[in-house]
């Protein structure tokens, strides 16, 4: 409430839930579907906790019909889904496999019939295996096989997908697939295959906009980075200067490209200093990926505050969890963190938006997710009370409308997830969903942060965090 009066959103402002293939379908053997990284990643030893895969995850593949019902009782207008690469080309290229094609088509189609608008992801991570052993995103020759899927996808759903999107967080693929080693294809230290991959997958984003528009597809494409505010952890010099080295490796080593048509010049001599020649920026790649967006998605979890450490490698950096911070956001005090660690900070959420908004001129912009890890399982009585998601997502959508009244061309958010899922190197250990999954039975239970969710989107307003049954 603001005044004694609700916070209201946009008329036709689009409240989703989100979700992605690999970690909900299951069935990865069905209907000729072949293996992707993630498949290959989860199945080698040491390398998700627990040694969870995805075989099974939600099996939303075989139980869609009853979660497209979930997810219209929730009141939602909208859902965020990724279409399975390996369902629809299972070695990343021709032969067509139709029934990955015709599934889909039935999902996007059942979503309609309950007013709910598909937005939908064409790359959340899980690359055809085939395609990972002729190089994979390192292979400049991905990029026109992502082209040819993505073409395919627009011919088959343009006619009744309005939203589309077409890389899901290129910075996470190359750090933790290639830097770090935790994330399919599971490479360490290995910077220049890092920056090789973010450069193929923005131009595979920039080629992709191109077919769209040749294609006649209605509706608006964009991408879905996620992106951190930064801030020093001190007022010196030297962490003032590492917080913007770190938002060029962060956020404008995507963004400038797509909305300025060039590389941040201080991130590559950065990576010259690496690793040399970044001689796979070809001619006429940065106007390619500078193709204009429709819209832009926003993936939204916490800010990086830094501190300078001198020697690290590659970067000179470390990100810092604040005991004490003051910022423009008014905050004092400690940082309240999620069940996973991550620091609890709505506040920076708005501070990102009008920078996005004052810095880029951004198109209308869709917060593609924001979420965070709560263990609460279900009580004697079957209810899941998770108060603290309650608040997050109150304290989120507050920040959010804060940065419409600033002016930001907000279109719509979309929390993570729908429900519990894979979560990727951490197999089933967190939760973010607002539906709570028995990994036993499969059963679904909406959480109070559903009920409550669900009265947001019903008000399309902000409405006090009470937890509890609609």
């Amino acid at each position: 409430m603001t005044g004694g009066s609700p916070m209201k959103f946009p008329e036709g402002f689009l409240w989703g839930l989100a979700t992605s293939a690999y970690q909900i379908e299951g069935a990865v053997d069905a209907d000729g579907r072949r293996p992707s990284i993630w498949d290959t990643y989860s199945h080698t030893p040491g390398k998700v906790d627990n040694g969870d895969t995805g075989d099974v995850a939600c099996d939303h593949y075989r139980r869609w019909r009853e979660d497209v019902d979930l997810i219209a009782s929730l009141g939602v207008n909208a859902y965020r889904f990724s279409i399975a690469w390996p369902r629809i080309y299972p070695t990343g290229r021709e032969p067509l496999e139709r029934r990955g094609l015709d599934h889909y088509s039935r999902l996007i189609d059942a979503l309609l019939e309950r007013g709910v608008e598909p937005v939908v992801t064409l790359y959340h991570w899980d690359l055809p295996q085939a395609l990972e052993d002729e190089g994979g995103w390192r292979n400049r020759d991905t990029v026109e096989r992502f082209v040819e899927y993505a073409q395919t996808c627009f011919d088959a759903y343009g006619d009744r997908v309005r939203w589309w999107l077409t890389i899901n967080e290129p910075w996470i693929i190359g750090l933790l697939g290639y830097l770090h080693g935790l994330h399919a294809p599971g490479y360490k230290n290995d910077v220049l295959g890092e920056v090789t991959v973010f450069h193929h997958l923005l131009l595979a984003h920039g080629r992709a906009v191109q077919e769209f528009r040749a294609s006649g597809a209605g509706g608006g494409i964009g991408f879905a980075p996620n992106l951190s505010p930064h801030y020093p952890a001190s007022d010196s010099d030297a962490d003032r200067e590492v917080t913007w080295a770190s938002d060029g490796y962060v956020n404008r080593w995507f963004l400038d490209p797509v909305y300025r048509g060039t590389y941040p010049q201080d991130q590559w001599e950065r990576y010259e200093q690496v690793v040399g020649s970044l001689d796979f920026v070809r001619d006429g790649d940065l106007a390619t990926i500078h193709q204009p967006t429709d819209f832009l998605g926003i993936n939204y979890y916490s800010f990086r505050m830094m501190q300078a450490a001198p020697g690290d490698r590659p970067w000179p950096w470390r990100v810092v969890v604040p005991e004490d911070v003051e910022t423009t956001g008014g905050f004092t005090g400690g940082v309240a963190s999620t069940e996973a660690g991550t620091p609890i900070v709505p506040w920076a959420l708005t501070d990102l938006l009008v920078r996005v908004r004052n810095d880029y001129g951004a198109p209308p912009i869709m917060i593609t997710e924001n979420g965070a890890v709560y263990e609460e399982a279900p009580g004697p009585d079957g209810r899941v009370r998770d108060e603290r998601r309650v608040r997050f997502i109150h304290d989120h959508l507050a920040a959010l409308h804060d940065a419409l009244e600033q002016g930001v061309p907000l279109v719509g958010y979309c929390h993570w997830s729908l429900m519990d899922n894979f979560e990727w190197k951490l197999g089933y250990a967190q939760r973010f969903g607002l539906v709570h999954v028995d990994y036993e039975t499969l059963a679904r239970t909406v959480k109070d942060s559903g009920r409550y969710y669900a009265r947001i989107a019903a008000a399309n307003a902000l409405v006090p965090a009470e937890a509890g049954p609609a």
